[in-house]
């Protein structure tokens, strides 16, 4: 996922974090200390090392999206959620023991960090908004299927002001969800396609981009709509869908530690 906050890119890649678990249920923090983070960020960002996470002038919004993997538009807008506004935090905390953690076990320690220091409180639920239907284009996909031996993989890479992509063994709903990098709002797989692919992939991401994504703003931009007809053989069709999204219903700020 990547988010953009004033002239830092923070680009942060997730797995699938446990849902639907109560706070007492999920994994805690032996320690951990919360401040405020109180001078302009020389940087934003959550790292995990051996049994220790560290989060550099991060935003409660940005402590959620880690938590729940979320996407930015799967954080729904809430009179909650505002009331801690763009207050900062630096957080040093560690689990218990001294192996190391996989990703999925520090976001269950945040869903609960979160619960308890934050008191933050949460519910899902369906809401319809603008999205990208993902469809086949007039002549069919430019791709070809993988080999059945073949394994997953993913390589993403940067190439000047463009992000590249090369996949194998991917399904159709997954080249989807890493489209959704270089568009402004979510993208729906409706090509019908239910294979394994080889996808090769570049384009501008549209926080590169002006505030029209189909208009490249310098030599060199190619627009996210254009690379996929043309390396793809898909288009993508503005449409409305209801996607499942978080909401916060209650938070406090913490007490410093």
């Amino acid at each position: 996922m990547s988010r953009v906050l004033g002239n830092v890119a923070v680009i942060i890649v997730m797995s699938v974090p446990a849902l639907g678990q109560s706070a007492s249920e999920l994994l805690n923090f032996e320690v951990a200390s919360i401040r405020v983070h109180r001078e302009p960020p020389s940087k934003i960002a959550i790292s995990t090392s051996g049994p220790r996470l560290r989060a550099d002038a991060e935003m409660l919004l940005g402590l959620v999206l880690y938590a729940y993997d979320l996407k930015n538009y799967q954080l729904a807008d809430s009179p909650a959620l505002a009331t801690v506004g763009e207050t900062m935090y630096d957080i040093v905390a560690k689990a218990d023991g001294d192996d190391a953690r996989k990703p999925g076990e520090f976001r269950q320690m945040m869903q609960a960090l979160l619960a308890d220091r934050f008191k933050l409180k949460i519910h899902r639920e369906m809401r319809e908004m603008p999205v990208y239907a993902l469809v086949l284009g007039k002549n069919g996909p430019k791709f070809k299927e993988s080999d059945p031996d073949a394994n997953f993989s993913g390589h993403y890479g940067v190439k000047s002001r463009n992000q590249t992509m090369t996949l194998s063994k991917a399904t159709m709903e997954h080249v989807a969800q890493d489209l959704q990098l270089y568009v402004d709002r979510p993208v729906v797989d409706h090509t019908g396609l239910t294979g394994t692919y080889d996808i090769k992939f570049e384009a501008t991401p549209a926080f590169r981009l002006n505030r029209n994504p189909d208009q490249p703003s310098e030599p060199g931009d190619i627009s996210a709509f254009t690379a996929v007809q043309q390396q793809l053989g898909l288009r993508l069709e503005p449409r409305r869908a209801k996607i499942e999204v978080l909401v916060v219903d209650h938070v406090e700020k913490p007490s410093e530690n």
